[in-house]
C-alpha cells in the first residue's frame, strides 16, 4: 500500500523578512519526498506558519533542518510581535494524515525533540499527544511566561525541559515539539454582510459556547438579556434552568444531566468555582470547534470562520449541516463553504458518504466520484476554486507507469520481450477487475425499491470492493517493482568476504519482498472473491453472470499471484519464513477454491445448469 503521510506545521517567529523565510523553506524543500504546501506569514504577529507533508522519515529530517536554520537566522532577543511566542521555532507539531497513528507521530516528535536538544542546544518541551506529563499537554501552559520568562522557568524543577539545556539559548529561545490532530480551517458562507448574524451562528457551534441569555432570544439569541452569576452564591446551570446552592451540587447535576465535566469547563472558561462572577455560559454544540463571525469584503459576504481541531470528533459536514439548520431558523441562507489550506481525504470521504446516504445512493463509489459529491454537497466552490488534487491530502491516486497506460498499451507492454510487467501484475489487474464487478453489481441495485431493505449491505459491499480494487490496482505496479531489490543486490560487488556477505543479505531481503508482494495480491484477490460471493446471494438473475465473472477473475488472479509466491520461495534461505509463507498461501488457495466452487454453483443454478 502507499507510504504513510504525515503533516508538519512549524511556526517560526518571523513574519516580515521574506528572505529569512525563504531560507527556512529552502531547507524544508531540500529534503527528498517532502512537499511544501503553504507559507503563511503575518506582519503584525511577526510569525509564519509553514505547512509541509511527506513520508515520516523525510518529514522528520525536514523539520529538524528547518529548526536548525531558523536558529541561525532568527534572534529572539530582537523579536516583537502580537502572538505569544517563546522561540525562533515556536512549535513543531506532527499530524497524522494517512497510514500512521497518533502514537507514531508522538514518537516522531520525541525523536526530533531529542535531536533539537542535543544537536542544537535548544531547550525542548513535548506537548499535546507527545507530552511527557499531563500538565504539559496544553501548549498555552507550556508557553506561559513567553520568551521573556523562559530563563527563570527553565530553572524550575517542575519545568525542566524534556530535552536540551536548562539554561536559555538566548538567540533561539525554547521550542515545543508535539503531535496533534489535523486542524481544518473551514469557513461557512452566508447570504448577508451582517457580522452579527455570522457570530450568532458561530457562538452556537463552537465548543466554548456563549453567554446565557433569557427573554427575547428567538430567533436571534444575542438580543436576549444576559444571565450573570448572582451575588447570593447561587450557581445557575448554563444549558438549562437548574440552579444549584453550591458548585458541587451544580457539578453533579451537570454530569448527570448534561454528561460533562463542569470543573474542566470552568477552567477552560477561566471561571473560579469558589467565587464565580460575570456571565453564565451555555454549552456549544460541538467539541473541538472554535468559531467566530467576520465579513470578507472581497467576497461581499459574512462568514462563520471555523477551526476544527479534531475532525474525527466534529467533522466539517456535521458542523455545516448544524449551521444550515441554525441559519434557517433565523431566515439566513448558507450559500456554500470554503476550505482554507488542505483537508485529509478521510474527512472528505466521510462527508461524501454522509450525503450519499441521505440521498439513499451507494456510498461505494470510486474516489473521484466521492470527492465530487462532497465538493458539490458542501458548496466548496462557492467563493473560490476547489481542486481536489491540490486540496485533499492522501487522496488515493493511480500514479504507476503501468496503471496509467491505456488498456491496449498495457496489453502490448505485457506481450513484449521484457520480463516486466509479468504474471504478478496481470494477476493483480485480474483481481482488481473482479472487485470492480462486485462494486458494479452492488451499485446498480442501490436505489431499486426491491433492494431498499438491503441498502446498508449493498453500500458495505460496494465500499469494501472499491478498497480491494484500489489495493489491487496499486499492486499492478508494486509487483513490477518488487523484484528490483533482488536485482540491485545481484549488482552489488563481491570482491571481498564482507562484500559477498552484504550482497547475499541484500538479495535475501529482496527475495522476501518479491515474495510478500504477490502474497498480498493473493489475499486481496481472495477478498474480491468473497465480495462477489456476498453479492451473488443478493444479485438479481439478470446480473448473476457479472458476479460470476468477477469471482472467476478474482480466482484467476489469486492462483496466478500464488505462482509468483511459489517461484520465489526456493531462493529464500530462512526456513521459518518459507514455512510461514507456504502455510498462508495454502490456506488462501484452499479458501479461494471453496469460494469459487460456491459462486460457480450459485451461478450455474441461476443459469439453469451447465451448458
Amino acid at each position: 500500500m502507499p507510504d504513510p503521510v504525515v503533516e508538519c506545521v512549524p511556526n517560526f517567529s518571523e513574519g516580515r523578512d521574506a528572505g529569512v523565510l525563504k531560507e527556512i523553506t529552502n531547507a524544508v524543500e531540500a529534503v527528498s519526498g517532502v512537499k511544501l504546501l503553504d507559507v503563511d506569514p503575518g506582519a503584525n504577529t511577526n510569525r509564519t506558519v509553514v505547512t509541509f507533508v511527506g513520508p515520516p522519515p523525510a518529514v522528520e529530517e525536514a523539520a529538524f533542518r528547518a529548526v536548525a536554520r531558523a536558529a541561525q537566522l532568527i534572534d529572539m532577543r530582537k523579536h516583537h510581535g502580537e502572538h505569544p511566542r517563546m522561540g525562533a521555532t515556536d512549535v513543531v507539531p506532527f499530524v497524522p494524515v494517512a497510514g500512521i497513528t497518533m502514537e507514531e507521530c508522538a514518537e516522531m516528535a520525541r525523536r526530533v525533540g531529542k535531536r533539537i536538544g542535543e544537536e542544537l542546544g535548544i531547550s525542548v518541551y513535548l506537548y499535546e499527544h507527545a507530552a511527557s506529563r499531563p500538565e504539559r499537554r496544553n501548549l498555552s501552559r507550556v508557553r506561559s511566561g513567553e520568551y521573556e520568562g523562559m530563563a527563570e522557568k527553565l530553572k524550575d524543577p517542575e519545568w525542566k525541559p524534556d530535552f536540551g539545556p536548562t539554561e536559555l539559548n538566548a538567540g533561539a529561545g525554547v521550542t515545543a515539539v508535539g503531535a496533534r490532530e489535523f486542524l481544518i480551517a473551514y469557513n461557512i458562507d452566508l447570504n448577508t454582510t451582517d457580522r452579527r448574524y455570522a457570530n450568532e451562528i458561530a457562538y452556537m457551534l463552537r465548543e466554548r459556547g456563549r453567554w446565557k441569555r433569557k427573554g427575547n432570544t428567538e430567533p436571534f439569541y444575542y438580543k436576549g438579556e444576559i444571565v450573570r452569576f448572582p451575588a447570593d452564591g447561587k450557581y445557575p446551570c448554563g444549558p438549562c434552568d437548574f440552579v444549584g446552592d453550591s458548585f458541587e451540587e451544580l457539578e453533579r447535576h451537570y454530569e448527570e444531566v448534561h454528561g460533562g465535566d463542569l470543573r474542566q469547563r470552568y477552567e477552560a472558561l477561566e471561571i473560579d468555582p469558589a467565587h464565580p462572577a460575570g456571565p453564565v455560559f451555555t454549552d456549544g454544540m460541538f467539541k473541538d470547534v472554535k468559531a467566530i463571525g467576520w465579513v470578507i469584503d472581497a467576497y461581499n459576504r459574512a462568514q462563520v470562520s471555523i477551526n476544527l481541531t479534531n475532525y474525527k470528533v466534529s467533522p466539517p459536514h456535521a458542523v455545516l449541516e448544524a449551521a444550515r439548520e441554525e441559519a434557517r431558523k433565523r431566515g439566513i441562507g448558507i450559500t456554500g463553504s470554503e476550505l482554507v489550506g488542505v483537508i485529509p481525504f478521510e474527512a472528505m470521504r466521510q462527508a461524501a458518504r454522509f450525503y450519499l446516504k441521505r440521498m439513499m445512493k451507494s456510498t461505494g463509489l470510486p474516489v473521484p466520484d466521492l470527492m465530487e459529491t462532497a465538493v458539490q454537497s458542501m458548496g466548496l466552490r462557492d467563493v473560490a476554486p476547489f481542486d481536489a488534487g491540490e486540496k485533499v491530502l492522501a487522496m488515493p491516486t493511480v500514479e504507476g507507469p503501468l496503471t496509467l497506460r491505456p488498456t491496449y498499451d498495457f496489453v502490448d507492454e505485457v506481450s513484449r520481450d521484457t520480463p516486466a510487467p509479468g504474471g504478478g501484475s496481470v494477476a493483480a489487474l485480474a483481481g482488481a477487475l473482479g472487485g470492480a464487478l462486485a462494486a458494479m453489481v452492488a451499485n446498480l441495485n442501490v436505489g431499486k425499491g426491491s433492494f431498499d431493505a438491503h441498502y446498508d449491505t449493498l453500500c458495505s459491499i460496494a465500499e469494501r470492493a472499491q478498497e480491494v480494487k484500489d489495493a489491487l490496482v496499486f499492486a499492478v505496479d508494486e509487483d513490477t517493482r518488487a523484484f528490483d531489490d533482488v536485482l540491485a543486490g545481484m549488482r552489488m560487488p563481491q570482491d571481498s568476504e564482507e562484500e559477498k556477505a552484504a550482497r547475499a543479505k541484500a538479495i535475501q531481503v529482496g527475495y522476501r519482498k518479491a515474495t510478500l508482494v504477490p502474497l498480498g495480491t493473493v489475499e486481496s484477490c481472495l477478498g474480491a472473491m468473497k465480495l462477489c460471493e456476498e453479492m451473488a446471494a443478493l444479485a438479481p438473475a439478470a446480473m448473476i453472470s457479472d458476479v460470476g465473472s468477477g469471482a472467476l477473475l478474482g480466482h484467476a488472479g489469486l492462483k496466478a499471484a500464488g505462482y509468483n509466491v511459489r517461484i520465489n520461495l526456493p531462493s529464500i534461505t530462512d526456513e521459518a519464513f518459507k514455512a510461514d509463507v507456504s502455510g498462508k498461501l495454502d490456506a488462501f488457495l484452499k479458501e479461494g477454491a471453496e469460494v469459487a466452487a460456491r459462486v460457480e454453483a450459485r451461478v450455474e443454478g441461476a443459469l439453469g445448469g451447465k451448458g
